[in-house]
């Protein structure tokens, strides 16, 4: 599209039809829930940023000078239950999953318009409960809600925040129903299994993850409202209960919880890799068949979550080799990342650059995965800085980048115009600096024995929170540009065209932004996903102008 194109044209999108706060709030279309989503993530994700500054900076000195002890628990508190629950685990499924899957099976919407509506009604609801606590004073249990502490002890508002927790799950769920019924039912003829794209896959592995193991987290969390209200003994042992029973039950869904933030973030690592990379990608069937080995094998590890909780040793042992299994297909899929850029034609744009930082941070997240599924090396680093640094590669380093790298990707099919690839090659740099420079210390901090979750520390680690203070800082910059230059590029930034990126897919092929409907008629598959050649020299990223940057490997 052009810019002296009629005015007729160019307004006959999904974001111009109907332009009411009403005829938003009360739309149906999956691309309009989509960007429902993104605006509400985004919130969410400076809320929980905002705690998060709060206690790094009092993690600048070893003493606790600047919030109290109760208070330093409140913020940890609430940057993960507000990170976790309502930007991790929905942000890729929600906002992009909504956005591409029924334009990437070529079908005009969802199975469910209405239940995708009502997921983000639902999913505003919980998030106005957990936000609801910050007003009337906090909750301090950690966003794990260990027991018995968080059941009979904590004199927090507990409840409120399960409560909120609790409603988001239902959303989670129909997301996931609507995926999987849309995947079987509504691709497009031509477009079997074998012809899917990896995103595809991985959204279908992530939804029956949504499915079968939400539910598991929502009685946990009405098990707490009920043994605090009532006092029946079930996790608190001075009245009968097991607190152990409360850490299988909530890890059986949080550590596939792990792969419902971090699927999503494989598939789109697969789509920007061979498009950037001018080549198809490398084993399709193997990564395709990893995604749904890692969706099952995530079920059968959660008890490595557990190894100085008291559960059996024989049991630990088990965990431990499921632990290592799973970290097989995740390691296919990396090499076959690698494979696919072997002698590409590689174009450092901005959705590549993300993916690349993706590559490397997975990489170091799940080498320390291993470590810490093995058991003499978990008890020395169990409950320290080490696990943090752990987890936040493999959800903030992995997930994250790979959501950044998708929204750039997919950012001309969404808005039809183009950002600036200098400002966006810069935030992807300093993302990937501020990241390692923020957790990298914490792997030798935990290492060293400074424990997670205290607000004071001998003054020989302080160097390391420095360090990490200071990453953070330049984090959140790298964090804020994107949202700057993106919400820039809405009005003076270069109209994109079908397929800037001369992508494939069924999503490149409808209009930039999409009508309404998606496709005047619907498509019809005859090839392979993936079909890149190297015959494109250059990669346009605007009307005519030439990406710049290009490394052809030989």
């Amino acid at each position: 599209m052009t810019n002296d194109a009629p005015t007729a044209e160019r307004s006959a999108t999904y974001l111009t039809d109907g332009l009411t706060i009403r005829s938003w709030l009360l739309t149906n279309d999956h691309k309009r829930i989509a960007i429902l989503y993104m605006l509400s993530l985004t919130f969410f994700f400076f809320v929980g940023g905002a705690a998060a500054v709060a206690f790094r900076l009092e993690l600048l000195t070893p003493e606790g000078d600047l919030i109290s002890a109760d208070s330093y628990n409140k913020m940890f508190s609430l940057h993960g239950i507000i990170m976790v629950w309502f930007f991790l685990l929905p942000a890729a499924p929600t906002v992009l999953g909504n956005f591409l899957v029924p334009m990437m099976i070529g079908a005009r919407d969802l199975a469910f318009p209405r239940l995708n509506l009502l997921s983000w009604y639902l999913f505003m609801a919980g998030g106005l409960f957990t936000l609801t606590v910050i007003v009337v004073g906090g909750v301090d249990t950690g966003w794990t809600f260990y027991t018995p502490y968080s059941s009979t002890y904590a004199n927090t508002h507990v409840i409120l925040a399960a409560t909120g927790v609790f409603i988001t799950g239902f959303s989670s769920i129909a997301t996931g129903l609507n995926f999987i019924v849309s995947i079987h039912t509504m691709r497009a003829p031509g477009l079997t299994w074998t012809r899917l794209p990896i995103f595809i896959w991985s959204m279908y592995s992530t939804s029956v993850i949504m499915v079968l193991a939400t539910p598991v987290l929502a009685v946990t969390l009405g098990l707490i409202a009920v043994e605090r209200l009532f006092g029946v003994g079930i996790f608190d042992p001075a009245i009968g209960g097991d607190p152990v029973l409360f850490q299988h039950l909530f890890w059986f869904y949080s550590h596939p919880a792990v792969y419902i933030m971090i699927l999503p973030g494989m598939g789109i690592i697969s789509e920007i890799v061979p498009c950037f990379s001018r080549k198809p990608l490398f084993g399709y069937g193997f990564v395709a068949a990893a995604s749904v080995a890692i969706a099952v094998l995530g079920f059968l590890v959660w008890g490595h979550h557990m190894f100085v909780s008291g559960q059996s040793v024989y049991a630990g042992v088990l965990f431990s080799l499921f632990s290592m299994l799973v970290a097989v297909p995740s390691a296919v899929k990396v090499f076959n990342w690698t494979a696919t850029l072997y002698k590409g034609a590689i174009f450092l744009s901005t959705p590549m650059l993300y993916a690349l930082g993706f590559i490397g941070l997975f990489t170091i997240g799940g080498l320390t995965g291993i470590c810490v599924a093995t058991l003499a090396f978990d008890v020395h680093v169990h409950d320290t800085y080490f696990i943090v640094a752990h987890f936040h590669y493999i959800m903030v380093g992995g997930m994250v980048m790979a959501y950044l790298g998708g929204i750039h990707f997919w950012w001309p099919k969404m808005t039809g115009r183009m950002y600036s690839e200098w400002w966006g090659r810069g935030s992807a740099v300093i993302v990937f600096i501020g990241f390692n420079l923020t957790f990298f210390p914490q792997f030798i901090l935990g290492y060293l024995g400074n424990p997670r979750r205290y607000h004071v520390y001998p003054d020989e680690f302080q160097v390391f929170h420095v360090m990490s203070t200071l990453g953070a800082s330049i984090l959140g910059v790298g964090y804020l540009l994107p949202m700057v230059y993106l919400l820039w590029s809405l009005k003076f930034g270069k109209r994109a065209g079908k397929n800037p990126f001369h992508a494939t897919g069924l999503e490149w092929q409808t209009n930039s932004p999409p009508p309404t409907h998606n496709f005047e008629t619907t498509p019809i598959v005859i090839g392979p996903p993936y079909a890149y050649t190297t015959d494109h020299p250059e990669l346009t990223i605007g009307e005519g102008e030439p990406e710049p940057i290009r490394s052809a490997l030989k």
